[in-house]
Formats: C-alpha cells, structure tokens, sequence
C-alpha cells in the first residue's frame, strides 16, 4: 500500500513542492503541517500587525499640548541633523496650529494673525521633503506633495494650480473640513524663478501669480474627476485659509547673491569692497534673506506670503551614516526586512557603510542617493539569491561597494 503523501495543511503543496514542511504528528496515520512558504506569510502579517500597533502607540501632540519642545522631540526620532531648521519649524508649526485655535475663540480683538507659510532652503537630500512629512504624520493632519516644475499657468499644457488642494482633498479622505486643515508641500519652488527673457513665461511667473490667491486666504474650486467643460458638474470648493504652504528648493547658487548683498564698499579714496563672510556655501546660505530669493527670482508679491526661511545644511559624513541604519524606517532597516522575509540575514559591515556614504558624498546627491547607491549594490545578490538553496546569511563588505568581489554567502549546515 503506497504511504499517504505529506501536503501543507493550509496551501495544500507537497513536501517535494517546498523547500521545507513541518509537521507535528498527533496520531499515527494524521498530522497537521506548514511550509516555509505558509511559515513566512504568516510572519509577514504578524510584522505588518506589529509595526501597526506601534504607529498607534506612538506619541502624537495634540493641539491642546502642542510645544515647539515636543515638535522637535518628534521630529529628533525621525530626522537626522538638521537641529537649526527643526528648531525654526517647530515654532512656525507651533504659531501656524496657535493662529487656527485663535480663529475659532469669541474673543473680541483687533490682532489678528496671519498665517506663517514657510520657505525650506537647502541642497538636495537633506531632509526637506522628510520634515514636512513628519510634521504632518505627528499633527495627524492631511499632506500632500507637489511638483513645481509640473505647473503652468491655466489654460497651458501641464497642470494647474488647483489640483495641490485636490490632491489635498483626496488624502483628506475626500472630507472638505480635513482638506481645510493640512499641509501642502511644493518642492522644486526655485525652479519656477523667473528668467527674465521677454515673452510669456507660463511655468515660471505665471505659476507663481496663479499660487497667489491661494497660498494666502481664498477659496479654491476643482471639479471631483477633472471634467472641467462637463455642463452642470458638481464643484468642490475648499478654503485654504488655515492649509499650511511649505516651499521647498535647493536654491543652487543663491550664496553668490548674498555675497553681493553682504560685501562693504571701504572708506575713503580706496574704495575696496570688504566681505563681511567668507566663500562658505553654508554660511552664507544662513544668511539669505527675502531679498535674496527675490533677486534669484521669485516675485515680490510671491515671497511676501511666505515670512518664514529655514535653511538646511549639507549632510555630513557622520550624519549620512546614521540616516542609514538609524531611524525606523532607513533604508538599510527595509533590505533587512526584505531578506527576512526569505529566511535570511543581511549583514553590512560598517566599512561598507563607509563606502556607500563616501559615493553619496562623491556624487553630490545627499541622503536620498544613499537609496540608488545601495541599489546597485544589491542587484545582483537580489537577483541570484532567492533561486539558490540554503542562503541562510549574506555578508555585504567594503570589497562588494567597490566593486572589488561578490557578497558572502553564508548556508545552513544540512544545506545541500
């Protein structure tokens, strides 16, 4: 009589289908089995169930308790460096959700504060993006993200203005009121600096004269699924009144500006002009003023909505260190993640982490070249390793960055 064949009680695969099945016999002719494939789904939605119970856990501030102290605790847990520019946007968030509990007092009184929207001003990768991500997450607040350069004027080809509060509207869970409370990121803002030739400058000027009435006090109209000549169609209508605007921008080159601004004409017959700094880009991007980003291109209307700049510094070698491994989510902390899920562990020596931020130095590209660099590294090893038997660790050293040899492979003693 041919023996009973040995399946998973829950996929219902055969033990020569699976690289490994575990069973428990409870009698002698039954027993109830699992696979490694069953085993490693199970553990994926423990960890989604965790990692989610833990966001829940996680301390928010409310408006009631809101202190520019525990704004930059929050975000000290999620961003790396960076201590000037968390300190300036703890207190403008802190003003900004101050101004909006303000509105809503019966209290008789002929201040009335206006809203703080904020300029971010730094090199690529340092974190602008992330603090305006983190900020939101702990206000619980709808956010979205928006692409300057996409912009144009209405009427041209590209998108109009007024899908930022759109985009708003349907993070928001499509509810009007949520909408009117968020934060709307526009990153790439120095992108649309006017470049002063002659003729119509739609994605530049035109974009920033169309953000005008918005980013202040208006109301902005959309229609739900963008049928704009559709004849008696439903509109939205969202006040942006208390939606918090953040502008992002590496402003490349802008240091030259103030250099000019800063520099002292000397006394006397010898008029030598005398600096007042000297030639560092991070100094002098400290320094920038609203004149400043006037003078590199924005209009004077557009910036004198925007009272608030922060400036970000360079990453350092030791600061893209820590972005790597040390915040929740980094990027090493994923591949991990990713390995586990097949059994494995990965391993990156700290030479290597060396080696990968002396490349993102190299190539000028900050925390967010960390990503592509660690990319290429991965590939092949992403590539071969799940089609091989037994991986039970893979080694990545300074030799595998550099291209020198091959990740280290470690296996399972029983491995064939």
């Amino acid at each position: 009589m041919a023996s009973k064949k040995i399946r998973c009680s829950f996929c219902g695969k055969e033990e020569k289908e699976v690289r490994k099945l575990v069973f428990r016999k409870d009698t002698p002719n039954e027993g109830v089995c699992i696979c490694d494939e069953c085993t490693m789904k199970c553990m994926g939605m423990l960890m989604q169930e965790e990692s989610k119970a833990a966001e829940e856990k996680e301390i928010t501030v409310s408006a009631a308790d809101m202190r520019p102290s525990k704004i930059k605790a929050f975000l000290d847990d999620h961003v790396i460096g960076q201590d000037r520019a968390k300190v300036a946007m703890s207190v403008a968030i802190y003003n900004h959700y101050k101004r909006i509990e303000n509105i809503h007092t019966d209290k008789d009184d002929d201040v009335q504060l206006t809203k703080g929207n904020i300029l971010m001003m730094g090199p690529t990768g340092c974190g602008k993006t992330l603090i305006a991500q983190s900020i939101a997450k702990l206000l619980n607040v709808p956010f979205t993200v928006a692409d300057a350069t996409t912009l144009t004027e209405a009427g041209y080809v590209g998108e109009d203005v007024e899908n930022i509060i759109k985009n708003l509207w349907i993070a928001a869970g499509k509810n009007i009121e949520r909408t009117s409370k968020g934060i709307v990121c526009v990153d790439e803002i120095d992108k649309i600096a006017t470049r002063g030739d002659k003729g119509r400058d739609v994605g530049g000027e035109g974009v920033q004269q169309a953000l005008l009435k918005m980013i202040e006090s208006g109301s902005v109209t959309f229609t739900p699924d963008s049928a704009k000549n559709r004849p008696q169609q439903d509109v939205i209508q969202v006040d942006t009144t208390n939606i918090l605007f953040i502008f992002s921008g590496a402003f490349n080159n802008i240091g030259s500006i103030v250099q000019n601004r800063i520099g002292v004409s000397g006394l006397g017959f010898h008029n030598e002009p005398v600096a007042k700094t000297t030639d560092n880009d991070v100094e002098l991007r400290r320094q920038v003023e609203t004149i400043d980003v006037i003078k590199y291109g924005l209009i004077p209307e557009f910036m004198g909505r925007i009272p608030i700049i922060v400036t970000l510094d360079d990453l350092d070698e030791a600061a893209l260190l820590d972005i790597m491994w040390k915040p929740k989510n980094s990027i090493l902390r994923q591949y991990e993640r990713l390995f586990e899920l097949d059994n494995i562990k990965l391993t990156v020596t700290e030479d290597a982490r060396k080696a990968i931020v002396r490349e993102a130095i190299r190539r000028k590209s900050g925390a967010r070249g960390l990503r592509s660099i660690i990319e290429e590294v991965m590939l092949d090893v992403m590539y071969e390793v799940p089609s091989m038997n037994g991986v039970c660790e893979v080694i990545i050293d300074e030799g595998v960055v550099l291209k020198e040899h091959a990740p280290d492979l470690r296996f399972f003693q029983n491995a064939s």
